[in-house]
């Protein structure tokens, strides 16, 4: 599923990801174990709120690889 990321329309990193969430864009949302939840409690109610499905992934640093950037990232968003 992270695959997807790579190549299909996406937004990276917390604000641009709440964009799309808030506009209903969102087909799924990956967010990483290791990102702090302080920042993420805006985007999983977001996602709880719009019914979006969250996959958990190990890593920052895993999930920026799967969206093609060098530095990690806590949350990315596969848009519809």
């Amino acid at each position: 599923m992270l695959e997807e990321l790579k190549h299909g329309k996406k937004t990276v990193g917390i604000k641009q990801s709440l964009k799309a969430l808030r506009a209903g864009n969102v087909k799924i949302a990956f967010i990483a174990k290791d990102a702090d939840e302080r920042l993420l409690a805006d985007v999983k109610e977001a996602c709880q709120t719009g019914s979006v499905e969250v996959v958990y992934v190990d890593s920052m640093k895993q999930l920026g690889k799967a969206c093609g950037i060098d530095v990690g990232a806590s949350v990315a968003c596969l848009l519809k």
